[in-house]
């Protein structure tokens, strides 16, 4: 009978530790697509404005890669002003 209940234990234990790691992966999934659309919103802003920047100011041009993705994953639209802001110093 002692082992019964620690099966009944050990089941009841597992199935709360699946519970919980399917709402960690819930809320992990939510941030990772949240990062994933800022990235690209982001890298299309930076298209766009270079696209608008190219005839008024050529040294404006920024890259894309994997850097200025994560940067304006991790900060949104302030990362691409940040990264506008710092070449636009670094052309002074």
């Amino acid at each position: 009978m002692g082992m019964d209940m620690n099966t009944g234990v050990f089941l009841i234990v597992g199935i709360l530790i699946v519970i919980l790691l399917i709402g960690a992966l819930k809320n992990q999934a939510e941030w990772i697509i949240n990062f994933v659309l800022r990235g690209v919103l982001g890298m299309m802003s930076i298209y766009f404005l270079n696209l608008l920047l190219a005839d008024v100011m050529p040294g404006m041009k920024l890259g894309y890669n994997l850097i200025t993705f994560l940067t304006t994953g991790i900060l949104g639209f302030p990362g691409v002003a940040m990264l506008y802001g710092i070449n636009f110093y670094m052309i002074l």
